[in-house]
């Protein structure tokens, strides 16, 4: 749950701490009921997703259907645009262990001790979606 006391980074660290823990809840807890994540169009699950609900199916599902997703690090800063997120991470295929290094910025607007809204820019979104096409070739492979 969010206390309505912390400061927005800590909203967002507290996020990016249950997304690491593989806490679902405690990262939906963390999100507005109406949240919009911004994520880019190149991804398979690229696009504006609203909701909580939206998140956890169409993003956390995109990238959990074929990969597992490890977090590396963190770093949270305060800015005028928002508070600033950099997650770093491993991505690895299930279908064939090939990994791939990932990089996100994130734009978090945080309002009442939860996100609102979060823009998502990825270091190189056509690698990873070219990540998610092999790993989804192997899993149709392996079936």
């Amino acid at each position: 749950m969010s206390d309505q006391n912390e400061s927005p980074a800590d909203v967002v660290r507290a996020l990016y701490a249950a997304l690491g823990e593989r806490d679902i809840k405690g990262v939906l807890a963390r999100m507005a009921p109406d949240v919009i994540i911004d994520e880019p169009n190149r991804l398979p699950y690229g696009g504006v997703h609203r909701g909580r609900e939206a998140f956890a199916e169409a993003i956390l599902g995109g990238i959990t259907a074929h990969a597992d997703f490890t977090i590396t690090g963190t770093d949270v800063f305060e800015g005028p645009a928002g508070i600033i997120g950099r997650l770093t991470g491993t991505l690895k295929a299930r279908s064939s262990g090939e990994e791939y290094p990932l990089t996100l910025v994130e734009i978090h607007r945080v309002e009442n001790g939860l996100v609102q809204e979060i823009d998502v820019y990825t270091k190189n979104p056509e690698g990873v979606a070219e990540f998610f096409a092999h790993a989804e070739a192997g899993a149709d492979q392996e079936r």
